[in-house]
């Protein structure tokens, strides 16, 4: 499983500066605030992704996922669970692997590997097969909202 300390750190934090989010590296054996899973998983509050060297990377661009795809005035009303509906969290399924794209040394295929690892079930049976074969909607969604092109299956970074 791939962690935050296993990537360069402030690529990840410029990704997500570009979507005003900021990302705060906890130390060590400290407590992630606004974990939905806890443990080693990263959280979220408003526009502040949290994480430890020992966060998963999936884990930390799922939950900046769902902080990308709000609009600011429900973004800052986040504590700890963004999931707003179904369709959402299918899109987050997708943007992160995108995410994982834009960070050096990560990669969407690591990154759909990670969430298998992880345990996400999918009903084709992996990540990689949602990703590529079942998410059309999810990649509409996306498209929508300007995050990716589900023509050529890219993210759409903002400017």
């Amino acid at each position: 499983m791939l962690t935050l300390s296993d990537i360069d750190f402030d690529a990840t934090a410029s990704l997500l500066a570009r979507y005003a989010l900021v990302l705060h590296r906890v130390a060590d054996g400290e407590t992630i605030p606004g974990s939905y899973w806890g443990e080693c998983e990263a959280g979220l509050i408003g526009s502040d992704v949290y994480a430890r060297g020992d966060t998963p990377v999936h884990s930390l661009l799922h939950e900046a996922a769902h902080l990308i795809v709000l609009p600011p005035e429900r973004r800052a009303q986040v504590h700890t669970d963004a999931t707003d509906s179904i369709e959402e969290e299918d899109a987050v399924c997708v943007l992160q692997a995108l995410l994982g794209d834009a960070i050096p040394g990560v990669g969407r295929e690591r990154v759909l590997a990670d969430m298998d690892g992880w345990g996400y079930t999918f009903r084709l049976g992996s990540a990689k097969a949602y990703f590529e074969q079942d998410a059309d909607s999810a990649w509409a969604w996306l498209a929508e909202r300007g995050l990716a092109d589900s023509r050529t299956r890219r993210l759409t970074l903002p400017v």
